[in-house]
């Protein structure tokens, strides 16, 4: 519209003799440039009205598809970033426990050993006292053993020495007194 109005004005002072001579000289028609200038504005609005507005309602379109994908991607940021958060604090209160467990363990452990050593120890005593047992019993057997020996040596070295033969009477007799005196 400002185009019209500018031929308009451009006419008026095209009636002015100077701005007549000048196009004259470089050969413009009125007539025809007033026709170039319609057909030119009805193209521009055909452009606009057909290809420039849907090509800017689509970059439109384009920029808020492009906003919200940037938009969710801060969003998909900010989970992921609360999701590491979350994990780490998983890790460390698993962490916390496994060692907690390790720790039970041990303890436990040590008890246990504590109790095995003291079972241990136990069944080592009755085994020495066993053997002092078995030991005391050999020596009182061999002692018994002995003396019975000795009994009857003395009893043949008696006989030997006396030169009689001595009744059952006299060796039972002989070999008590020699174990009383072995005694004391």
């Amino acid at each position: 519209m400002n185009l019209l109005l500018l031929a308009a004005e451009t006419a008026q002072a095209a009636s002015s003799g100077q701005v007549e001579r000048i196009a004259t000289a470089f050969g413009v028609d009125w007539a025809h440039l007033l026709a170039q200038v319609a057909s030119f504005l009805i193209v521009c609005f055909i452009l606009y009205r057909f290809a420039y507005r849907p090509v800017l309602k689509m970059l439109e379109v384009r920029r808020q598809q492009i906003a919200q994908g940037l938009a969710n991607a801060e969003q998909i940021k900010a989970e992921l970033a609360k999701t590491e958060a979350q994990r780490q604090e998983v890790m460390a209160q698993a962490n916390a426990e496994a060692n907690k467990f390790i720790e039970e363990a041990r303890a436990t452990a040590s008890r246990l050993e504590e109790q095995e050593t003291q079972k241990a120890i136990a069944a080592a005593e009755k085994v020495v006292a066993k053997a002092r047992e078995a030991a005391a019993q050999d020596y009182a057997r061999m002692l018994a053993e002995l003396k019975k020996e000795v009994g009857r040596l003395v009893v043949e070295a008696t006989t030997k020495v006396v030169g009689k033969v001595l009744t059952p009477e006299d060796q039972r007799r002989l070999a008590e007194e020699t174990v009383n005196e072995l005694k004391s």
